[in-house]
């Protein structure tokens, strides 16, 4: 069986608010055209310090939680010793530790193997950069 190596770049416009932008759909296009019938791995890879990828559940609220949990744990204040940008830049560059710049999910016969709520998402809390890329690979 020959493994194959296909990638694509998504370039996102997160605009100047923090964001969770559900990847889902662009995620399966991709398949669709990578992956047709093959079993294998999606990894999705955002190449940003101040940004993650997330699998939750979006559209009932859990998606607001996630910012709001974020507020939380990682204030927007001047408690950071990383300090350019807006006011409390430097929680998003601790973000990627909480959220992780990646995920690798599983596909088989071509289709996400993802559960009934779960929507692949990329975090962003960084109001200084209104622009992501997201790198999505298929290997199978």
């Amino acid at each position: 069986m020959r493994v194959s190596f296909t990638t694509r770049i998504l370039h996102v416009a997160t605009g100047s608010a923090e964001t969770v932008t559900d990847l889902t759909r662009d995620c399966e296009l991709f398949l669709q055209e990578a992956a047709v019938d093959r079993d294998g791995l999606l990894s999705v890879f955002v190449p940003h310090a101040t940004a993650g990828i997330a699998v939750i559940e979006t559209g009932a609220g859990s998606d607001d939680d996630l910012l709001a949990t974020l507020h939380h744990l990682l204030p927007a204040d001047d408690r950071w010793q990383h300090r350019h940008g807006s006011p409390g830049h430097g929680r998003d560059h601790v973000l990627p530790a909480f959220v992780p710049p990646h995920a690798t999910l599983p596909v088989i016969g071509g289709r996400l193997e993802l559960g009934t709520w779960q929507s692949i998402c990329l975090v962003d809390t960084n109001k200084d950069k209104d622009n992501r890329q997201v790198r999505l690979s298929f290997l199978g």
